[in-house]
């Protein structure tokens, strides 16, 4: 695919991914909601890529939702455009254009690839949505954070569910009621973001997160983030006999075969080496 919406570079085992839509701070365009799934659905695929890297071009992550799209699928909506059923659904163009960032923010929460997101400047709407996915969020001190819908008559609809899960209902709630605004202090503090660091001390801050990243197995990685998605939303005692049977298959595979012997033998893993 041909990217106008994002550069897309890969150092090594890990894919950077810049927003650059740099005349509207990195609106999320559909344009830019296929070109992040495209470039996702490669990554996944090829087998080289360990950690995909989400930042903006020009100091923003990203300001929302691109108003022109959403104005767009408005007037098709009100040009009576017949409606596509999804799963006996009727979704109109809005609501077609609205799930297309859902289905994206599910793709990047469900990755078996280690994700990061560094965040700069304005983060709001749908970048909001894509911090709340990360595995690992670096705040910039000059971030800010909002959820402008409720203050804009629109309803953070895809977003909810994310945000729910990272900072749970209360919080969720509170910035949904209040147009939440906050900067990168008040993020950190609820568990949004994970760091907070001075904008000259991002670059090796995110350096240091990608070699402690790197220096674990991908396998092990993939099915650690697959277990905490699916032990989230299910009791403990539940899944006692399936944790036992992957942390069996995990042990007696070639990841912690090379890891434990790495360790005895006080050596780096084969995968740290890369």
């Amino acid at each position: 695919m041909n990217f106008e919406a994002l550069h897309v570079e890969q150092t090594g085992a890990v894919l950077h991914i810049t927003l650059n839509r740099l005349a509207s701070r990195n609106a999320m365009s559909l344009r830019m909601v296929a070109e992040l799934r495209s470039a996702l659905e490669t990554a996944e695929t090829g087998g080289s890529v360990r950690v995909v890297v989400l930042r903006g071009a020009g100091g923003h992550f990203c300001a929302g939702a691109d108003l022109k799209d959403v104005a767009a699928a408005r007037l098709r909506a009100m040009q009576n455009e017949p409606p596509v059923s999804e799963a006996g659904v009727s979704l109109d163009a809005v609501a077609q254009a609205n799930l297309q960032f859902g289905e994206l923010c599910v793709a990047y929460a469900k990755t078996p690839l280690a994700l990061v997101a560094i965040l700069e400047g304005s983060v709001m709407g749908g970048g909001l949505g894509l911090t709340c996915v990360a595995d690992v969020a670096l705040a910039c001190e000059s971030a800010v954070f909002r959820l402008p819908e409720t203050a804009l008559g629109v309803v953070p609809a895809q977003i909810a569910p994310f945000l729910v899960e990272r900072l749970g209902y209360s919080q969720a709630k509170r910035l949904a009621v209040t147009g939440g605004r906050l900067n990168a202090a008040n993020a950190l503090a609820i568990g949004l973001v994970h760091a907070v660091h001075a904008p000259d001390q991002m670059d090796t801050a995110l350096t240091a997160v990608l070699a402690d990243i790197l220096a674990c197995a991908p396998g092990a990685v993939a099915a650690t983030k697959a277990l905490m998605a699916k032990a989230r939303l299910t009791e403990p005692s539940s899944l006692m006999q399936e944790a036992a049977v992957i942390f069996s298959r995990a042990v007696q595979g070639p990841e912690g075969l090379e890891g434990t012997t790495a360790f005895l033998q006080k050596r780096k893993p084969n995968w740290a080496l890369q």
